[in-house]
């Protein structure tokens, strides 16, 4: 009997330790996320998306495909000329990372909630909310 209790011990050990380091895998993922989005390096974003991944924009009701995120980077680069990204992991389970992220950009700063689901090292989906106009709630 007391050896059936510790194998269930050592099983769920386990369990966890895989989910921890899962977790672990992902917020670094994320942190990548953000020093490439924060530089828009092309190649290390392109690099992080799954080819089929779906990038929601809840606030203007747009779903990109990586193609779409990627041909969008020039852009995206004279906006974020000058600015800042913080963000913190808010909670991550299940290969789903929910982020708060203040864009500090040169005249406006925005508060974000984003969230990503991580498979096989690679972003395969991500939906990103205003929270507020500003990061005062950051």
């Amino acid at each position: 009997m007391q050896r059936r209790w510790w194998r269930i011990f050592v099983a769920a050990a386990l369990l966890v330790t895989s989910i921890v380091r899962a977790s672990a895998d992902d917020g670094a993922i994320i942190d990548r996320w953000y020093s490439a989005l924060l530089v828009a390096d092309r190649t290390e974003l392109s690099d992080l998306l799954s080819d089929d991944v779906r990038m929601k924009l809840d606030d203007i009701g747009v779903v990109q495909t990586k193609e779409d995120f990627i041909a969008s980077i020039d852009e995206w680069r004279s906006a974020v000329a000058g600015a800042a990204i913080r963000h913190r992991i808010e909670k991550s389970e299940n290969g789903e990372t929910t982020v708060l992220a203040c864009y500090d950009f040169p005249n406006n700063d925005m508060l974000m909630r984003e969230t990503f689901t991580v498979a096989g090292g690679r972003i395969v989906a991500s939906t990103q909310t205003a929270v507020a106009q500003d990061c005062s709630g950051y």
